[in-house]
C-alpha cells in the first residue's frame, strides 16, 4: 500500500511503527460557529481513510482533537454573550450530529484542549529548560531559529517565511517568527494558572500535547487539510523533536486539498461558505458524502450547486441498480447462467481492483467508478434472469466494496420488519388497484413519494426506488 508523504513529497509504501498498530491524530474543528462543507471535505476523506486501513485488517486508533480555546471562541464569546465554555459545547454537540449524519464514524477519541492543561504546562516547560523557548512577562515563546529543521514539512527557508495565520505580531519577541506556546491572559479571557501566571495556550502546542499523551513521541499519521501545512504542522514539528529529539515526529502527513467556491477557499473568513446544516436541508447525507469522496482526497473541489446536482443523479443510478437487484431476488432461479456466471466473474474482478486503487494512495474516485461498473453488471444480470446465487454474490460484493467507503449506510441499516411494512403498503396499493380504486392507489403512492419512496409500475411488477 502507497500512500502520498507530504514530508517527502513522494508515495511511500505504508510500514506502520508498531506492526498491525496504527496511530492516527487529524486536527479537529474550532467549535465556535457551525461546520461547513469545507470542513466536511477533510472529515469524510479521513474517515474513508481510516475505515480502509481497518478493512485491510489494520487496529487503527484515531484521535481527533477539539480547539475549545481560542481567539475564536472568545471573540464569539464577546459578541453573543455566552460563556466560552458554553459555546464551544453548543457548536461541539452540532459538529458530532454533523458528522453522524455524513457517515463520519471512525473516530475513537475526541480531544478537548481544556482537558489537556497539564500535559500542555509541562510540553511547554520542557522547551524552556532545554533552551527552544523563553518567557517574555507572561508569554512564551518558541524560538524558530534554534531549531534547525524549520521549514521541512513546507519547503520554506527561514529566512523566507512569510507570516502565517494566528502568528501574532509581538514586538517583545526576539524574532517575527517564532510563535506563541502560552498567551497572557488578558482582561475576560478564560485563563489557567501556570508557571508563568495566568493565560492559554497558543494553537499550536494543543495538538502536540494531545497526540503525544495518547501516542508517544513519534506516530504514524497526521492529517488535516493542505492549508494547515503551514505554520500550524510545521510548528508542530518544531515543537515535538525539539523536545524529544525524536525523528520523524510523524511518520506520513497527508493532507487534503481545499474545497473552492469559483476559485477561492470555501472560508468563514471570505464568507462563501454552505453549513453542514443548511446542505442537509437539501441534499440527503449520504448524497454530499458520496459528492466529497468522488474526487481524490488529495485534489481540489471545485464547488457549484450544479456538481450536487450531477452528484445526486449519479448516486441515484448507483441505488436504484441496488434496488432493482434486491427487488428481483425473491423471483430468481436457481442453476448457474451465463450471465449469472460473467456477474461473478466482474464480482471478483472488481474487489481485486478495488484493492488496488484504495492501495494507491486511498483513490476513492476510482473506487467509486469501478461501483458503477459493477452496478451496471448487476442490471444486465437482471435483465438476463441471472441465477440467484449469481445475483447475491453481486450485490454482496456491491454492498462490502460500499460499505468500505460508508456510502450505502441506509441499506445495511434497513431492518427486516421495515421491508416487510413496506411490502405490505405495496401489496394494499395493488389491491386496491385491482379494485379499480385508483384514488386510494393514486394516494399510497404519493404519500410514499413524500418519504422519499417511489414506485414504478412495470411489467415485471412494482418496483420500489429510493427518490
Amino acid at each position: 500500500m502507497l500512500v502520498y508523504n507530504t514530508l517527502t513529497h513522494e508515495k511511500e509504501e505504508f510500514v506502520p511503527l508498531k506492526g498491525n498498530r496504527v496511530t492516527m491524530f487529524v486536527c479537529g474543528v474550532t467549535p465556535y460557529d457551525y461546520s461547513h462543507l469545507g470542513h466536511a471535505k477533510t472529515y469524510v476523506a479521513f474517515d474513508a481513510i481510516a475505515r480502509y486501513l481497518r478493512h485491510k485488517g489494520y487496529n487503527v486508533l484515531y484521535v481527533q482533537n477539539v480547539t475549545d480555546v481560542d481567539d475564536h471562541i472568545i471573540n464569539r464569546s464577546a459578541e453573543t454573550g455566552v460563556s466560552e465554555p458554553e459555546l464551544a459545547e453548543k457548536y461541539f454537540k452540532h459538529f458530532r450530529e454533523d458528522m453522524e449524519a455524513l457517515g463520519v464514524e471512525s473516530i475513537n477519541i475526541f480531544a478537548k484542549a481544556t482537558e489537556f492543561m497539564a500535559e500542555i504546562i509541562e510540553q511547554i516547560n520542557g522547551l524552556i529548560e532545554k533552551g527552544y523557548a523563553y518567557d517574555v512577562d507572561g508569554n512564551v515563546y518558541f524560538e524558530v531559529r534554534k531549531f534547525k529543521g524549520f521549514g521541512k514539512l513546507s519547503r520554506q527557508k527561514l529566512d523566507e517565511l512569510r507570516p502565517g495565520a494566528r502568528v501574532e505580531i509581538d514586538e517583545s519577541k526576539r524574532n517575527p517568527e517564532d510563535f506563541a506556546l502560552w498567551k497572557k491572559q488578558k482582561p475576560g479571557e478564560p485563563a489557567w494558572e501556570s508557571p508563568w501566571g495566568m493565560g492559554r495556550p497558543g494553537w499550536h502546542i494543543e495538538d502536540t500535547a494531545i497526540a503525544m499523551t495518547h501516542f508517544g513521541e513519534q506516530y504514524d499519521i497526521h492529517g488535516g487539510a493542505t492549508e494547515l501545512i503551514f505554520p500550524h504542522h510545521e510548528s508542530e514539528i518544531a515543537q515535538a523533536e525539539a523536545l524529544t529529539g525524536v525523528e520523524p515526529y510523524v511518520k506520513y502527513w497527508l493532507h487534503t486539498g481545499i474545497l473552492n467556491v469559483e476559485g477561492e477557499k470555501m472560508a468563514k473568513s471570505l464568507g462563501n461558505f454552505w453549513t453542514i446544516r443548511d446542505a442537509l436541508t437539501e441534499y440527503r447525507p449520504e448524497v454530499l458524502r458520496f459528492f466529497l469522496l468522488h474526487a481524490h482526497y488529495r485534489s481540489p473541489i471545485d464547488f457549484s450547486k450544479d456538481q450536487l446536482e450531477e452528484a445526486k443523479r449519479s448516486y441515484q443510478r448507483l441505488v436504484d441498480s441496488l434496488e432493482t437487484a434486491k427487488q428481483f431476488l425473491p423471483r430468481a432461479e436457481g442453476g448457474e447462467t451465463d450471465s449469472g456466471k460473467r456477474l461473478v466473474e466482474s464480482a471478483e474482478k472488481a474487489e481485486k481492483q478495488f484493492e488496488e486503487v484504495m492501495d494507491d494512495d486511498f483513490n476513492t474516485r476510482e473506487a467509486i467508478s469501478l461501483l458503477f461498473e459493477l452496478a451496471r453488471e448487476l442490471n444486465v444480470a437482471v435483465d438476463k434472469n441471472a441465477d440467484k446465487d449469481s445475483v447475491e454474490r453481486g450485490l454482496g460484493t456491491f454492498t462490502k466494496l460500499a460499505g468500505v467507503l460508508g456510502l450505502f449506510p441506509e441499506r445495511a441499516a434497513q431492518t427486516e420488519v421495515a421491508d416487510k411494512v413496506l411490502a405490505l403498503i405495496v401489496e394494499i396499493r395493488e389491491r386496491a388497484r385491482s379494485k379499480k380504486d385508483y384514488e386510494t392507489a393514486d394516494w399510497i403512492r404519493s404519500e410514499l413519494e413524500k418519504l422519499g419512496i417511489r414506485l414504478e409500475d412495470t411489467g415485471k411488477g412494482v418496483v420500489k426506488k429510493a427518490r
